[in-house]
């Protein structure tokens, strides 16, 4: 048959080298492009598209559709069509585009001035090969929308299991999928996970491991299947390019392995492939930005990782020759107003999109943990030399494991009298509980001065925050320096990296029952399960239900929701 298609001139954007990093950009297509003639072949086979299809970035008026080519040419021709029917009797938008080796034979096409309210079909056609891609599903959002579903996923380790998790999104209701990082791991085989086998086998530094990496991960039948169905947002955590990166390095980067910068870029290159977001006009290395969903939803995502992360603090750092903590100096570098998290540019404009918001909700996708984890000094103490030794050894001492259980019983008890105003605690036992350390220096927790500018930022607006990396499920009050509360965190599961019960076994209920009591902004844990949330947003209230899997390791698995809260 023949169909009109939208010539081959519409634009590109220019491939931009900024901030050091070199990002692929996306093909635009706008509604004024003039109209060809093309044929499209009707016996067309369903093959060469071995990742599937994929959308992102959706709003009222646009959406990117992608797809990936394998062929053995130096590069492909493609037709893509976006309609109102998996027919495609009702074509929207349609067009032409090449593609080449010099993006993976990856094509991401930002299809802008759509009508708000659709739900929109799209496919990819080689002519030349006689091929066509599966048939994805997406959507543009209504201008007066009154509802939407969000699910919230983070930590997918290719090597530690099956993606149930994804799975089980796909089967619910969500309109979209937003993912908080750590979509890919860079990890070698038997490194992190051995229940399946990573591509390549070898920790992944080059440009080409990257791309591997990404393809492995996206013939995924359960992701590939996910894609095609749901629409994406995405920002990228550690992972994407090596453990606890930040802007300079990484705790997962060796001298031995060569230059950061030539690493992060590669790493980061092969994510615009795979993973594109909505083009920013004046830098395409910037990930951040908001998106808004009807006046329901301001959904501004950060990234709280590369673009302006000041080097994590240390612990190990503050431990003089005797082996001694240094408090004060601790105190004096955690408490530093110059050290950042997101850089000062992206928090001017963070400042700058909530104050401007006029949304029923500001929600803020983002990847580490807000929330004040304060915990007892000797409590994190405790877990610091349980995972040194799981991480050396690949199990816990006996005495550690008892040591660590002593310690949950004591503080909980002595927490208990302190809360019923216990006449004969004494100054000791209250020390013990009033003594504190932040939880996690590579979180919100370890830019403290930061962290109390946003949450003064929260005040006289709807906040949600959502977070990941963690690998666990948590839910507190955001609360300021003086105790008041501006905001509330949600924070996923992961999708199959493990949780605290790899390393605390059956503590790990014990210390999720403890901390609920020792730290007073924390509403719930769990340390235990895999999952994802799904946010039901409307005007009235935000219902956040934590779901979980069972297993990871066995496709046959049940599911379940462990908490439902009301905003």
């Amino acid at each position: 048959m023949k169909t009109n298609i939208k010539r081959r001139s519409f634009l590109r954007n220019s491939l931009l080298a900024t901030g050091g990093l070199l990002l692929v950009p996306n093909f635009i297509s706008c509604k004024d492009d003039d109209i060809d003639e093309l044929p499209i072949p009707d016996n067309l086979a369903e093959k060469n598209f071995e990742q599937g299809v994929a959308s992102f970035d959706p709003t009222n008026s646009q959406v990117i559709i992608w797809t990936r080519y394998s062929t053995k040419n130096t590069s492909a021709t493609l037709i893509w069509q976006i309609a109102k029917d998996k027919n495609f009797k009702e074509v929207v938008r349609q067009a032409e585009v090449t593609t080449d080796a010099s993006r993976d034979f990856t094509v991401a096409v930002e299809i802008k001035d759509l009508d708000a309210g659709q739900k929109l079909y799209y496919r990819f056609v080689s002519v030349d090969d006689k091929a066509t891609s599966p048939v994805g599903e997406t959507l543009t959002f209504s201008e007066s929308i009154s509802e939407v579903k969000l699910s919230v996923a983070s930590c997918a380790n290719f090597a530690y299991g099956y993606f149930n998790v994804y799975e089980e999104i796909k089967k619910s209701d969500a309109d979209v999928v937003i993912h908080l990082g750590d979509y890919i791991y860079e990890y070698g085989e038997n490194t992190y996970g051995s229940f399946r086998t990573p591509e390549p086998k070898g920790e992944i530094i080059s440009l080409d491991d990257y791309r591997t990496r990404y393809r492995q991960y996206r013939s995924d039948e359960q992701l590939k299947e996910l894609h095609r169905r749901k629409p994406f947002i995405c920002v990228w955590d550690d992972h994407e390019v090596a453990n606890d990166t930040y802007k300079d390095g990484a705790e997962n980067h060796q001298e031995n392995e060569g230059s950061f910068t030539s690493r992060k870029q590669s790493a980061l290159k092969a994510y615009s492939e795979y993973l594109p977001n909505m083009t920013n006009l004046v830098d395409n290395s910037i990930i951040y930005r908001n998106l808004k969903i009807g006046s329901l939803v301001d959904l501004i995502m950060l990234d709280t990782r590369i673009v302006g992360r000041d080097k994590q603090l240390e612990y190990s750092a503050f431990y003089n020759e005797k082996g001694e903590f240094d408090a004060a100096a601790f105190q004096q570098a955690w408490l530093n107003p110059q050290r950042t998290l997101l850089g000062t540019t992206q928090l001017g404009w963070l400042e700058s999109e909530l104050a401007a918001s006029n949304s029923t909700w500001q929600i803020i996708g983002q990847q580490v943990l807000m929330g004040k984890m304060l915990i007892p000094a000797e409590l994190l103490t405790l877990l610091a030399k349980l995972l040194a030794e799981v991480s050396a050894t690949g199990s816990a001492s006996e005495e550690t494991f008892n040591l660590l259980k002593t310690s949950i019983t004591e503080l909980v008890t002595i927490k208990t009298r302190a809360l019923q105003n216990d006449p004969t605690l004494t100054a000791e036992e209250r020390a013990r509980i009033e003594t504190v350390l932040p939880y996690n220096l590579d979180a919100w927790d370890g830019y403290f001065m930061e962290r109390e500018r946003i949450l003064a930022s929260f005040k006289s607006k709807n906040v949600v925050v959502l977070a990941g990396d963690t690998h666990n499920a948590w839910y507190s009050d955001l609360k300021n320096n003086s105790g008041e509360k501006v905001a509330v965190e949600v924070a996923t599961s992961s999708v199959s990296s493990p949780g605290l019960e790899t390393y605390l076994g059956a503590s790990a209920t014990d210390l999720e029952a403890a901390l609920g009591l020792l730290i007073d902004d924390l509403q719930y844990s769990n340390f235990s399960q895999r999952g994802y949330m799904k946010l039901t947003v409307t005007a009235a209230g935000i219902q956040t239900d934590w779901n979980y899997v069972d297993t990871v390791t066995n496709k046959t698995y049940s599911n379940s929701i462990g908490k439902t809260v009301t905003l």
